[in-house]
């Protein structure tokens, strides 16, 4: 990941370790402003930094540690997302979105107030989420999404089909917005390559796979 520069202000980018994120931002791994293999249509994805699950063949085990990797504030972010009139909605994975999940839900409110979708992937179970051992902002972020997909990755149990939505049998689509039915029709083993403009790239799809790297040929 150190060697991913993303497009974002540098004002609102930070190089500390420290684990502290500041009221109103949010530390995230990578961005991409515009898939079709990380939920319905097109759509922004957000990776978040920091997770505690450390899954067995995890494809984003960068995304584990809760030092500081990308800062960036709320409301850049949403201008970001909605300076694409392409997109028709936002994805966060990660990482554990729900680990920062009240700056998540504050984003989410802005998009969904500019008529965007929300799709949240979590390694926690819905149960977990509904607890009351749930993350801080859980329920917050749970009244924003249009889609969850829930449960941890378990190796396991992985799937390798080009018709599932999921990466493993154990994890449930969620669909909270029945308007979003019928556009379930992404694959979890699709794939997309994005190259920046430094050079760097990201190819994501395959199982929520955030893939990073430079000198993209």
């Amino acid at each position: 990941m150190n060697n991913l520069t993303t497009q974002l202000s540098t004002t609102e980018l930070s190089t500390t370790t420290s684990g502290e994120i500041p009221p109103g931002y949010l530390n995230i791994m990578g961005y991409i402003d515009e898939s079709e293999v990380n939920g319905p249509g097109c759509r922004a994805v957000v990776w978040v930094q920091g997770c505690r699950k450390g899954c067995s063949g995890c494809f984003n085990p960068d995304s584990w540690s809760f030092d500081i990797n990308q800062l960036i504030s709320i409301e850049e972010l949403a201008n970001k997302i909605l300076n694409n009139p392409q997109n028709t909605g936002v994805t966060f994975s990660g990482g554990e979105p729900f680990l920062q999940a009240s700056a998540l839900a504050e984003l989410a409110k802005i998009l969904k107030f500019r008529h965007l979708n929300v799709m949240s992937f979590s390694g926690f179970t819905l149960r977990e989420l509904e607890s009351k051992n749930a993350p801080v902002g859980a329920k917050e972020l749970l009244s924003q999404l249009d889609v969850l997909i829930d449960g941890p990755f378990i190796e396991a149990l992985a799937i390798h089909s080009p018709n599932s939505l999921v990466s493993s049998s154990n994890q449930r689509v969620r669909v909270f917005n029945k308007d979003l039915k019928n556009q379930l029709n992404w694959a979890s083993d699709h794939q997309e390559i994005h190259i920046l403009k430094d050079g760097s790239h990201i190819f994501t799809g395959y199982w929520g796979q955030l893939g990073l790297g430079r000198n993209y040929s």
